[in-house]
């Protein structure tokens, strides 16, 4: 890691958020562009190019040669819906095509869907909050079932750190706004610890691992399969997993306007990754292998992480919803959102 990179864990909160939003928007900037066919589109003109992509995204949707549009991370069962094949498979009848785009977070997803890249995706249960806050508009609609072991505080197999207490006055890195910043949160909180007594590092997951790996911070909050593998590959220890703190929920959102429009599509997806749970949480192994030239990690590795996963997609439920304010009110009384909200006005209405 360069010498830059590594004073990066030791900035000023402020300073990090920065970085992460410029390293996001260049990341939009090249999936905008991409998708547009340009050869490059400018800062001024990122918001007014997803805009004219997510206009043209739902008129395809609604004649032929539609396309829909999902975000997808290096984890959940997007990777394995994708990587089967099935969805396209179901829609080209109807003349209908998917196009996948990888975000490194959800936090990032999320300003795609915002910046009209997408009309779908899958992110962890803080996301939509921040999202939700910064005035995104998009809709829940579907869950899988609670995953508190895919996710976890780890510091170096060596470190003095033995308790969450310990990081006091450490450097922790996360991705901020992500479903591990729920985690860190929670965590703090049991061992009796305020969100100011550690120093954040925000950092997305591919620096939060520099970092890491080269002792720019003191511990990190990750989730898998980036928890998975720094585990095998680092000797990675784990602090403490979401068992008992959270509930670490993967969830399906979509843009309001596209879920208003295309209630079918929307639930023939849903359908095609219930499908997929079935296969995926029977056929571990094959899963891994399958994934694996794929995400670029070892299958021993991608099952571990699998074997954490959850599989079984739901509606959304008044439990969801309460559970998701309890995150929304927590981020509002630490002043980490800048407003109380209403969940419930994200809730997809499906008649």
């Amino acid at each position: 890691m360069s010498h830059n990179r590594r004073n990066t864990a030791h900035a000023d909160p402020h300073e990090q958020t920065n970085l992460q939003h410029d390293a996001t928007r260049r990341t939009l900037l090249k999936a905008v562009a991409g998708m547009a066919g340009a050869a490059a589109v400018n800062g001024a003109g990122l918001l007014t190019a997803g805009a004219s992509l997510f206009a043209s995204g739902t008129a395809h949707a609604q004649g032929s040669g539609k396309t829909i549009r999902i975000g997808y991370q290096k984890y959940g069962n997007f990777v394995v819906l994708k990587a089967r094949g099935t969805l396209e498979k179901r829609l080209a009848p109807q003349g209908i095509s998917v196009q996948w785009l990888e975000f490194p977070g959800g936090p990032q997803l999320l300003e795609g869907l915002n910046a009209g890249a997408i009309d779908i995706g899958t992110v962890g249960e803080t996301p939509p909050i921040f999202a939700q806050a910064g005035g995104v508009d998009f809709v829940y609609i579907g869950s899988e079932p609670p995953a508190p072991k895919g996710e976890a505080i780890v510091v170096p197999e060596h470190s003095p750190i033995r308790t969450v207490a310990d990081l006091r006055g450490k450097r922790v890195a996360l991705n901020r706004g992500s479903n591990v910043h729920y985690l860190l949160v929670k965590a703090l909180q049991s061992a009796k610890l305020d969100y100011r007594d550690i120093q954040p590092a925000y950092l997305a997951p591919a620096d939060g691992r520099a970092a890491f790996t080269q002792n720019g911070v003191d511990a990190w909050v990750i989730w898998d399969p980036y928890l998975a593998a720094v585990q095998r590959q680092a000797n990675a220890r784990v602090l403490v997993d979401g068992e008992g703190l959270v509930d670490n929920v993967q969830y399906y959102l979509a843009s309001r306007k596209f879920a208003q429009a295309e209630r079918p599509l929307v639930q023939t997806l849903l359908d095609e990754i219930e499908k997929v749970d079935v296969y995926a949480r029977d056929h571990v192994s094959e899963v891994a292998a399958q994934l694996s030239p794929l995400v670029g990690l070892d299958v021993p590795t991608l099952e571990l992480a699998l074997n954490r996963q959850s599989y079984d997609v739901q509606p959304i439920t008044e439990k969801t919803i309460a559970y998701q304010q309890q995150i929304a009110d927590t981020f509002t009384n630490l002043k980490l959102i800048p407003r109380k909200l209403d969940v419930a006005d994200a809730r997809w209405k499906t008649v």
